[in-house]
């Protein structure tokens, strides 16, 4: 739960979402669920010359289970808020 409500203040924000197949794709967080499934709005991929077939791709509902990583806007890391979560979570509650 706690990257889900991390996510949760992220949305309307641009992330970068990178897949367990190379792609990354860019766009604004649009809505996220308890499995970490995520919606894009207004995306673009990274690696355009890579994937010219998702050049016309603007929005993307991509399944949590194939997501590498997501790379966050750095204004957007609450360093002391994640501190605070995850010692929370440690503890049972």
């Amino acid at each position: 739960m706690l990257f889900f409500s991390y996510f949760k203040d992220l949305m309307g924000r641009e992330v970068t979402v990178e897949l367990k197949n190379d792609l990354a794709i860019r766009g604004t967080l649009h809505s996220v669920d308890q499995y970490l499934n995520i919606k894009l709005e207004n995306t673009r991929v990274v690696d355009q010359d890579k994937y010219p077939h998702m050049l016309s791709v603007r929005n993307c509902f991509i399944r949590g289970s194939v997501v590498r990583y997501v790379q966050l806007p750095p204004d957007g890391v609450d360093i002391e808020l994640l501190h605070d979560a995850t010692r929370r979570e440690a503890r049972g509650g």
